[in-house]
């Protein structure tokens, strides 16, 4: 080979390179102008005077409008430059319409949202509300729009890598997404379906037992389902959808003291709503400014109004109540005519619309949703066809009222300046129940539960945890609680208010809201620190926020020991049966005896339940502690679900336990290699912000997905729920708190913030991902209105303008 040759090949190859190279630098500077400008002016048509917004240090915009219509419009404008995308899907999710992006493997998901019709009452609600309420819509729709037309560049990389185009965006998208949230954070009728499910295998009081009461006491009095459906005749194997069912530790915190338990004399107020990990985050932070709206908190891409957070006078905060807001009920049609189905009054025709449901590079489908007197009936989204012959379930659901006006009613607290405004605001909340807690800078605390709960009449034997005939009278809904008897409480003596998804009602309080509250646990441990601190300060809650001690942990663990303690072990379990022993509960990410614990109780749950459940097991199998405290007490005799029913002989507790222990060791050794020193909570229990719809992609997960090793687990404050169904990665923590927030009344300025991502949804923006170090660390930003404070290390000015008054370009 001659020199010349390899000269020649070498110079070539360099070339090569080169123009790769420069391909790849050219193609990253061309996306990095899907990334908005932060300084400077833009001219936008729809504003009706200058606005300015300082993006401080972390990004978050702090925007100044001469009117509240303009203010509302710079909002809509900021969540388009920086989460456009995450926008796009949620209006996607909403209106049933992700396969015309992913393709058909989104198309269950679309067949129930477009079932449901979310957008359709959406926009009826739209119509329904107030002239003030559909012109905030309106100027943030058009706020959103004109950044969109505004924007020659190339769109976010999703949009790219998709081959979406963002359409215009509409008010009735933003109430969509709302109802969305509402389903997320109220989907009981997921419940009512199981039992409906195991009706097939099981009696109603194995199914009690499986699915008790919280807090538990006895069995509930109800009408033996089981039998019911048995005598309806249902082909209950082919019923219904199937939707997750994981309910344990889902939730959040929330509390606050009066001055007489701060330091400072005034209120302090704490919040952290606990929700699936994303990434970006699903909430944004933003302060507004205008004649008359001075407020600052946690906004959702895509909805105009500070849902968490404060305005000069009040803050507020928020957990989520969890009522029995739906039900289901068997619909039976008419043997003659399919089109018709039973009532008490006779046959009646359902409703019928038919459903056009795109798909990315297939056909359309068509879609027939049928709708009785008590809501749609649901689809079959196991076999994607109907439900079965004769037969369906209709959703009967608040927030599908179409009188809902929660938007107008959130949306007034940015401007309450009182208790008594503060409880008139939300008298039209409708959905999704939440536990407000509210503190003033006049040194009042309060606490309300606002939401449309139905009343179930005195001869509903079922109570609204099964589904049932919707042909009988008797289980129709009754009206609603009246607002003035919903759960609230003013300047309690103790001085201190606080809400874990725990009952908030006491016995003997006339309206039913559920039977399906959390376990106490993280409720415990805030009465407990709140009472061990005489005089609070930001500092102590911000503690508060941190604590990873497990409630569970140290509820259950003692009771494994001690069935334990006489039975041999062999050599390697005995050893962690005596660490665990000396363990002090705390789930810190750089322990191993977080895992081992953890590992030993998802090894218990399969041998305890997964012989009586069956084939229904690997969808139902979570932490349900309710029913495994019942069972390893033996409550009521709920030990006999130890026995393995599948043997001849009769398995205990005990042996159950040790069994247990030992399978969780080989599956740790499994996983994390026989090295027991090098096991760490946090390497098993990595928090995952999923992004949708990359994580579902091995090749591009690593460029969009955010993980981090963190300690906690379903019971502590700094919560970090993971599944123990999932097989592949069952202590992934992927329900932790989504934001933090601490608000000093006594110098609301000095109050602090903060979110698990970045402000951007970008991932070539530094802000993508700039906060989830610090969120990890539970450090905090500042939550402050001054000028003095945001614009110091402001990132820059951008200036938005009406058309006619542009003076230069961006």
């Amino acid at each position: 080979m001659s020199h010349r040759f390899v000269r020649t090949a070498w110079r070539t190859l360099a070339v090569l390179t080169a123009l790769l190279a420069l391909g790849i630098a050219g193609g990253w500077y061309w996306l990095r102008g899907s990334l908005p400008p932060l300084a400077g002016e833009l001219s936008l048509p729809g504003l009706q005077a200058p606005v300015s917004i300082v993006r401080d240090a972390a990004a978050v915009p702090h925007i100044r409008a001469q009117n509240v219509h303009d203010a509302w419009f710079a909002l809509g404008v900021v969540h388009a430059q920086d989460r456009l995308w995450q926008m796009e899907m949620s209006r996607r999710i909403a209106g049933g319409r992700i396969a015309e992006a992913l393709g058909a493997t989104a198309l269950d998901t679309d067949r129930l949202l477009r079932t449901m019709g979310l957008r359709r009452v959406a926009e009826r609600n739209y119509r329904n509300l107030d002239a003030e309420s559909r012109a905030v819509l309106d100027a943030y729709a058009a706020g959103v729009n004109a950044w969109i037309a505004a924007h020659g560049g190339p769109l976010p990389p999703e949009f790219l890598l998709t081959g979406v185009r963002p359409e215009a965006w509409q008010p009735a998208d933003s109430l969509s997404w709302l109802k969305v949230m509402a389903l997320d954070l109220g989907s009981n009728w997921s419940g009512e379906l199981t039992r409906l499910r195991l009706a097939r295998q099981l009696p109603t009081a194995r199914i009690q037992d499986f699915l008790p009461p919280v807090p538990y006491a006895g069995p509930l009095p109800v009408a033996d389902y089981a039998a019911l459906y048995r005598g309806l005749d249902l082909p209950l194997a082919a019923l219904g959808p199937q939707p997750r069912t994981d309910t344990d530790g889902l939730g959040s915190n929330n509390w606050v003291v009066a001055g007489s338990r701060s330091a400072s004399g005034k209120p302090l107020l704490a919040n952290d709503p606990h929700l699936g990990l994303t990434a970006p985050a699903i909430w944004y932070f933003a302060h507004l400014e205008a004649p008359g709206l001075r407020v600052i908190g946690a906004t959702l891409p895509g909805v105009p109004m500070v849902v968490i957070g404060r305005n000069e006078r009040i803050a507020w905060g928020l957990t989520n109540t969890n009522p029995d807001v739906q039900d289901l009920y068997v619909e039976r049609s008419d043997p003659a005519d399919p089109g018709r189905y039973q009532t008490p009054d006779g046959w009646q025709r359902f409703e019928q619309r038919e459903e056009i449901l795109h798909v990315r590079n297939a056909p359309d489908e068509r879609l027939t949703v049928r709708t009785s007197r008590h809501g749609p009936l649901l689809p079959d989204t196991r076999t994607g066809d109907a439900l079965p012959a004769g037969y369906g379930l209709a959703l009967a659901w608040t927030a599908l009222a179409e009188d809902d006006a929660s938007f107008r009613a959130a949306s007034k607290l940015a401007y309450a300046q009182d208790w008594t405004g503060f409880n008139e605001a939300l008298r039209e909340f409708v959905a999704p129940q939440q536990n407000f807690v509210y503190a003033d800078v006049d040194g009042h605390i309060g606490f309300l539960s606002p939401g449309r709960i139905p009343v179930r009449r005195p001869d509903n034997d079922l109570l609204g945890l099964a589904p049932a005939p919707g042909w009988e009278a008797r289980y129709d809904w009754a009206g609603w609680v009246p607002y003035e008897e919903l759960p609230r409480v003013f300047d309690p003596a103790d001085g201190a208010l606080y809400s874990a998804n725990e009952r908030i009602v006491p016995p003997g309080y006339r309206w039913h809201l559920t039977d399906e509250w959390q376990p106490a646990y993280r409720a415990a441990r805030i009465r407990e620190l709140l009472a061990a601190t005489p005089a609070h300060t930001p500092a102590s809650f911000r503690q508060m926020h941190a604590d990873i001690r497990s409630g569970l942990a140290a509820d259950l663990l003692p009771k494994l020991l001690q069935r334990a303690a006489a039975t041999d072990y062999p050599p390697a379990a005995r050893v962690w049966h005596e660490r665990l022993a000396r363990w002090d509960y705390g789930m810190r990410a750089d322990a191993a005896e977080p895992l081992v614990f953890s590992a030993w109780y998802r090894a218990l749950t399969r041998r305890i339940y997964a012989d009586e459940l069956g084939p229904e097991f690997e969808r139902l199998w979570d932490q349900r502690t309710t029913f495994m405290n019942n069972v390893l007490d033996d409550r009521d005799g709920q030990g006999r679900w130890c026995d393995d029913v599948r043997t001849a002989a009769t398995e205990s507790c005990a042996q159950q336990v040790v069994a247990a222990l030992g399978e969780a060791l080989d599956e740790l050794h499994a996983r994390f290699g026989s090295d027991e020193s090098r096991w760490h909570w946090g390497d098993a229990h990595p928090a995952v912000a999923e992004h949708r719809p990359f994580s579902k992609l091995a090749w591009l997960r690593p460029l969009f997905e955010l993980r981090r090793p963190v300690g906690g687990d379903v019971s502590t404050l700094d919560v970090a729920r993971f599944f123990i169904n999932d097989v592949e990665a069952p202590y992934a923590a992927r329900h932790v708190a989504s934001l933090r927030m601490i608000v000093d009344l006594a110098d609301p300025d000095r109050s602090t913030f903060m979110h698990s991502s970045g402000q951007s949804g970008n991932p070539l923006s530094p802000h993508y991902a700039d906060l989830l170090d610090r969120w990890t660390r539970v450090e905090s930003l500042p939550m402050s209105m001054q000028a003095r404070d945001y614009e110091a290390g402001a990132l820059g000015t951008l200036t938005l303008r009406p058309p006619a008054a542009v003076s230069g370009g961006q």
